[in-house]
């Protein structure tokens, strides 16, 4: 039985809940899943290398619409290193269902990627 840590981050609720119900609907009844909420995407890497040992795979959920600012640019250039790094360090996939977004219209539209970060980690998993 394989486990699996979904953190999901919670900022946008209605997205990270989309993502998050189509991410779980594509993993093997024989999985074990467990979530852990997080406040934004930015401590999702310290949440998943916090339970590094723990786990077979990890999925990354979350939402960054692009504000006046550039903390956009920041948070989804830094957590996706971070995901990256870490995925490569511990040598387990990390599926990245972390969508970055122009606007709420947007990300509505992509409520569904959280399925396509699970299929990446099951993928990842099956290899031999």
């Amino acid at each position: 039985m394989k486990k699996i840590l979904i953190v999901t981050a919670d900022y946008y609720k209605d997205i990270s809940s989309g993502l998050l119900n189509s991410s779980k609907k594509n993993f093997p009844r024989n999985f074990k899943i467990r979530i852990i909420k997080v406040p934004g995407v930015f401590e999702i890497p310290v949440t998943i290398s916090k339970n590094i040992k723990k786990y077979d795979a990890f999925v990354a959920l979350g939402c960054v619409i692009k504000g006046q600012t550039p903390h956009f640019d920041f948070i989804s250039q830094s957590s996706t290193n971070a995901i990256m790094d870490l995925a490569i360090n511990s040598k387990k996939p990390i599926g990245n269902g972390i969508i970055t977004c122009l606007n709420m219209k947007q990300a509505k539209a992509r409520k569904k990627k959280g399925a396509e970060a699970a299929k990446a980690v099951v993928s990842v998993l099956s290899q031999k």
